[in-house]
């Protein structure tokens, strides 16, 4: 776990277009069915003047991962003018009964996301945990939508986007993957594995297709790389991971300045951020200053624990930390009682130090572990 740091201030240097990354790494994952017409998520958001009319944003946007009882649900959404005009399913549930419940109940579900435009619609009778992962899955969409319109306000022209970009950890049936990207003027020069299935057969398998994966992705710019074979679980993890990874260098390049604004680097090269963040709803620069303050809300990755999965999305203002609550808790028998009574600590204890830096509740040891990394993966989103 990254060691907890206090929220500190993301420097935005003015908002520039996220066209220019687009052209770049308008990317889809190869694990869409039937998504030819999609983008990349996070791609371009065109924008009205200033002073008047909303973000209009088209592409194709990826929402986070959601993990139910029965395997993992991932929605992406296509957006047309900021109107969801398809819903379609990444991943959901499959394998013995889970194929009929999920052929019966994603249908619908895109359904209702087309009917209602946001996550606000009703479980479908006998698939609960798919449809609430789908709900989840598809709030983190739209949450990266808004994120985007927020980002190209008052865009004046491309900015080539250069730094360093973590993907969410995939979990596998072997374990987890992350992948990290280095992008330099918009071209990927260098993937590497932060997580990787190990242990047993996973380490000689691992050792095997990482190389071939992480080189793959060079040579192609994309996640379209075919699996390694014989590690299909880790090829697909990769590609997960891999695909947030350029989610978040899209969505950097509307958070990168062109040098137009004051306190912008000089000349109008764009600045090399060792991490992006994901660029937060309303940030307003103060005048003359060049910086900004977090302001929006964060959901930190899924966290794996010995009873279950922890998830937890903070709101900041001004940045502070104004609420945290959770996304995802250990529930079932005796975890029912320890998360009601552990939870709340945690969240009070989040707003009150504005860190992760928060004690553990007793008797919730593993909970208030995944709590606290989660709870980081949120505050380095936001720039903490």
């Amino acid at each position: 776990m990254k060691k907890s740091h206090p929220l500190r201030r993301v420097v935005l240097a003015g908002a520039a277009t996220v066209s220019g990354i687009v052209l770049l790494l308008s990317l889809k994952p190869s694990s869409d069915p039937g998504s030819a017409q999609a983008a990349g998520a996070g791609a371009a958001a065109q924008e009205a003047a200033q002073g008047g009319a909303g973000a209009a944003v088209s592409g194709a946007i990826t929402g986070d991962a959601s993990q139910t009882q029965y395997g993992a649900v991932q929605v992406r959404v296509t957006v047309s003018n900021g109107k969801i005009t398809k819903a379609e399913t990444v991943q959901a549930p499959k394998g013995g009964q889970s194929d009929q419940i999920t052929a019966n109940a994603v249908p619908k579900l895109n359904q209702a996301a087309l009917t209602a435009q946001s996550a606000d619609i009703d479980a479908v009778s006998g698939a609960t945990f798919t449809s609430e992962g789908y709900k989840k899955s598809l709030q983190s969409a739209i949450d990266k939508m808004k994120a985007s319109a927020g980002a190209s306000q008052g865009a004046a022209g491309a900015a080539p986007v250069s730094g360093t970009f973590e993907g969410d950890a995939a979990q596998t049936q072997y374990g987890a993957v992350q992948v990290r990207i280095t992008v330099s003027n918009n071209q990927i020069t260098k993937a590497e594995t932060v997580q990787a299935p190990k242990g047993g057969q996973s380490d000689q398998i691992t050792a095997n297709a990482v190389p071939k994966l992480n080189q793959a992705v060079v040579t192609k710019q994309s996640p379209d790389i075919d699996a390694v074979s014989g590690a299909t679980y880790t090829s697909t993890g990769y590609k997960q991971s891999l695909q947030s990874a350029i989610d978040k260098a899209n969505a950097s390049a509307g958070a990168q300045g062109s040098g137009a604004q004051e306190g912008a680097q000089e000349g109008s090269k764009a600045p090399e951020a060792p991490e992006a963040p994901k660029a937060p709803e309303a940030s307003k620069a103060p005048e003359g200053s060049g910086n900004a303050q977090a302001g929006g809300t964060f959901t930190g990755d899924a966290v794996q624990t010995d009873y279950g999965t922890v998830q937890v999305r903070i709101t900041v203002s001004g940045g502070k930390i104004t609420k945290a609550e959770t996304v995802q808790a250990p529930k079932g028998g005796q975890s029912d009682q320890i998360t009601a009574n552990a939870v709340p600590k945690l969240n009070q204890a989040a707003v009150a130090a504005g860190s992760a830096d928060i004690d553990a509740v007793s008797g919730a040891t593993y909970t208030s572990g995944g709590y606290k990394e989660s709870l980081q993966s949120a505050l380095d989103q936001a720039g903490g």
